[in-house]
């Protein structure tokens, strides 16, 4: 007697037919007035495959750009947070220089992409919401993973995107670690991405190349023919927008973000940064640009840079201690260099002081392998910064001392902070009061 064809991979099997079959028949409550709720007859596999296609085109350089900042913090000095990261730890590189505005474009550009974004990821959503009520939740073992993944998926989303915002107002409600939150969550929304990519691809593929459904009005509107994921509501009630308005409202919030964000890295728009209110301007003047960490709240005084201040320059046995007016004394450079941070605002600015390598040389040590600075800062996670030998050595990187002109401000660091090319913003150090120079 010949052997039974195998069943196919979404039937569900013999052992557990039952199970399945069971979870249908005891509806939780409230599942059929669910049902009844999501009528709109705009949803269907090409909207949902509209809304997909971008967030699959710009996802991954959101994940990119905050897998590069991470690099361009320094994994290899120790001081990239997380720091442990086990055998998550990916290849890492020196981070360079040059261009000087690098960091400045992959910060700016993954803060910029996730807020610019929300309203793409709020539609997608909106599209499937209906499958999230779906009972029984699966029918095979094979959905039973698919629908894992999914929610892998959906709420990764949704924590990075709400920590990212969050983060960005310095608003840490969430009563953890955000880098380390961060970093985690990352790696598990880009293997729930992957995994959903790989299994729905053919789908998006096949609507996209479908009739397209943009065109017609409203008053033509029709739901799409049923489609094997139920994104087509059962019982679709009359259509109130079309799928072109629906994608208009989509764009239109994602262009609204845009205008409101842009100017967190363009200077001459800085006002219009309203989301951002670290981006803005603190006042008029050369000194008018934004700070992220105010003297007061890092526990710097006026006194603590006043006369008595000194910097102290180390390298093997030899210590060189030099006030305000030797540095200002010595050779003099000047560089227009952004500094970018965290948060995703930036500025340009012109600066003035001592080279860093210049310094170096000063203290005898002609090649450093790394440069450890100091603040006067006596708490936080950045009162210390370790730089690299391109770092150092970089004809722009600078004891900055004057910057467009003027004295810094004490809130940019007064009596002297660093400046280096495409280096994250909170590793340019305020307030510095030592630099050791090692190899």
């Amino acid at each position: 007697m010949p052997a039974s064809p195998p069943p196919p991979d979404d039937a569900p099997s013999a052992a557990p037919a039952a199970l399945w079959a069971g979870l249908a028949r005891h509806r939780p409550p409230g599942a059929d007035a669910a049902d009844r709720a999501w009528r709109s007859p705009v949803r269907g596999p090409w909207l949902t495959s509209v809304l997909g296609a971008v967030l699959l085109a710009t996802l991954p350089l959101v994940i990119v750009t905050g897998l590069l900042d991470w690099i361009a913090y320094g994994p290899r000095l120790d001081q990239a947070f997380p720091r442990d990261v086990g055998w998550l730890h990916p290849p890492v590189f020196d981070w360079p220089t040059r261009p000087a505005w690098l960091f400045r474009l992959t910060q700016g550009l993954h803060v910029a992409l996730g807020i610019v974004l929300v309203p793409v990821v709020l539609g997608k959503l909106w599209s499937v919401v209906p499958k999230l009520f779906d009972w029984p939740p699966a029918r095979s073992t094979a959905q039973l993973l698919e629908r894992l993944s999914l929610v892998l998926l959906v709420g990764g989303i949704l924590f990075q995107t709400a920590t990212g915002l969050l983060n960005i107002q310095y608003a840490y409600l969430f009563g953890f670690d955000f880098y380390t939150a961060h970093w985690y969550g990352a790696w598990i929304f880009t293997a729930a991405l992957v995994a959903h990519v790989a299994i729905k691809l053919p789908r998006l593929v096949t609507a996209l190349r479908g009739p397209g459904f943009a065109r017609t009005p409203v008053e033509r509107t029709r739901p799409e023919p049923a489609d094997p994921d139920g994104l087509v509501a059962r019982r679709p009630g009359p259509a109130t927008m079309s799928r072109r308005a629906v994608l208009a409202v989509v764009g239109g919030g994602a262009l609204l973000l845009a205008a409101l964000t842009v100017g967190q890295s363009v200077d001459a728009l800085r006002r219009t940064a309203l989301l951002l209110p670290r981006g803005r301007r603190i006042g008029d003047g050369p000194t008018g640009f934004p700070v992220n960490r105010s003297a007061a709240a890092a526990g710097v005084t006026p006194e603590r840079t006043g006369p008595g201040w000194r910097l102290t320059l180390r390298a093997g046995n030899r210590t060189v201690a030099l006030d305000r007016a030797r540095l200002l004394a010595l050779a003099q450079h000047t560089a227009v260099l952004p500094i970018a941070c965290v948060e995703g605002w930036s500025t340009t600015q012109t600066w003035t002081g001592v080279r860093l390598r210049d310094l170096a040389a000063l203290a005898g040590s002609a090649d450093p392998a790394t440069a450890r600075v100091r603040s006067l800062e006596r708490a936080g996670l950045f009162r210390e910064a370790a730089l690299h030998r391109g770092q150092v050595t970089d004809p722009d990187a600078l004891l900055a001392l004057r910057v467009n002109g003027v004295d810094l401000s004490l809130d940019h660091g007064y009596p002297a902070r660093i400046i280096v090319p495409a280096l994250p913003g909170v590793h340019c150090t305020k307030w510095v009061t030592e630099i050791v120079f090692d190899g």
